[in-house]
C-alpha cells in the first residue's frame, strides 16, 4: 500500500462508530453476556485496549514489546484472556477511558512512522498499514459481539475491503495453523460490497475459487458466524477446504461460532 493514510482513517472511524454505542451505557450494560462464553461487553473492550496498547508498544518501543512477547510465551494458553479479565475489573469509565487513550496513542503513532517502517507482533513484523489493518480488523470484529449484546444491528459499509483483503492474505497463515500444507497456486476470490462493487482477488482465470457477500467473507475470517449461516461459495476441495478452517487473526486454531440453533 503506497499511501496507509485510508487504512488509518479507517480504523479511526471504526473506533469511533462503537465507541458511540459505548458512550451512554449503563454500568449493568457493561456487564451483558456477549456470543464470546465468558465474556460481557467490558471483556470486550478490555480486549480491544489491551491489544492497541500492544501495538503501540510495538511501534515505539521494541524493547517494551519484545518483553510482552516473552510474557505470551510464559503463558500462551491465557494470556489473552488475562488481559481481557484484568481490564474488566475495572470501572466501566475508566475502561472506557484507557480505550480511548491508546486508540489516539496508536493512531499518532502509526501516522508519525517513517515510510517502509516495519514493527514486531505477535507473529511476522508488520508495516504501519498491516498494523492498521489487523486493529481495524479487530475492532470490527469485537464491536459486532457488543452491538449483538446490546441488540443493535450494525450497518455494513466499505471500511470491509481491509477486513476481506487482509482473510484473503492470511490464506496460508490459516492452513499453517491447523498443521496443513498451503495449497500451491492461488485462489480466485470474488466477493460483493455492500456498495455493490465487486473486490477481486487472485488469477482470474484460476480453478479453485471462493464468491459470496464481503460481509458474509469477514464473518468468516473473523469467525463471527458458522460457514453453514453464510452465503459463501467455494469450487474446488482445497477453496472449500479453506473456508472450514480460515482466520484472518493471529493465534491458534479458534473455534468459531456454533450454526445458529445449534447448542452451546
Amino acid at each position: 500500500m503506497s499511501d496507509p493514510t485510508p487504512v488509518f482513517d479507517d480504523l479511526r472511524a471504526e473506533g469511533e462508530e462503537l465507541d458511540r454505542l459505548l458512550a451512554e451505557l449503563s454500568v449493568e450494560q457493561w456487564a451483558l453476556p456477549t456470543p464470546a462464553p465468558g465474556w460481557t461487553i467490558a471483556h470486550q473492550i478490555a480486549h480491544l485496549a489491551w491489544t492497541d496498547r500492544s501495538a503501540l508498544v510495538a511501534v515505539t518501543d521494541e524493547d517494551g514489546f519484545r518483553a510482552l512477547v516473552e510474557r505470551a510465551l510464559a503463558a500462551p494458553e491465557s494470556f489473552v484472556d488475562e488481559g481481557a479479565e484484568e481490564g474488566a475489573r475495572l470501572q466501566p469509565g475508566e475502561l472506557l477511558a484507557r480505550w480511548r487513550q491508546g486508540r489516539a496513542g496508536l493512531d499518532k503513532a502509526l501516522r508519525d512512522s517513517a515510510p517502509g517502517a516495519r514493527f514486531p507482533w505477535y507473529g511476522p513484523p508488520m508495516s504501519a498499514a498491516s498494523m492498521a489493518t489487523a486493529r481495524l480488523m479487530e475492532t470490527w470484529a469485537h464491536g459486532l459481539d457488543v452491538a449483538a449484546a446490546l441488540g443493535v444491528e450494525r450497518t455494513p459499509g466499505d471500511r470491509l475491503r481491509h477486513i476481506a483483503r487482509l482473510g484473503v492474505r492470511t490464506r496460508d497463515f490459516a492452513y499453517g495453523v491447523h498443521g496443513l500444507e498451503p495449497p500451491a497456486d492461488e485462489f480466485r476470490v470474488e466477493l460483493t460490497a455492500p456498495s455493490g462493487d465487486l473486490w477481486t482477488y487472485g488469477p482470474e482465470h484460476a480453478t479453485q475459487r471462493v464468491t459470496g457477500p464481503a460481509l458474509d467473507f469477514c464473518l468468516l475470517v473473523t469467525q463471527r458466524a458458522h460457514r453453514a449461516d453464510l452465503a459463501l461459495r467455494a469450487e474446488g476441495p482445497d477453496a472449500d477446504r479453506w473456508l472450514d478452517i480460515a482466520q484472518a487473526f493471529a493465534g491458534p486454531p479458534g473455534t468459531g461460532r456454533p450454526p445458529k440453533g445449534a447448542a452451546r
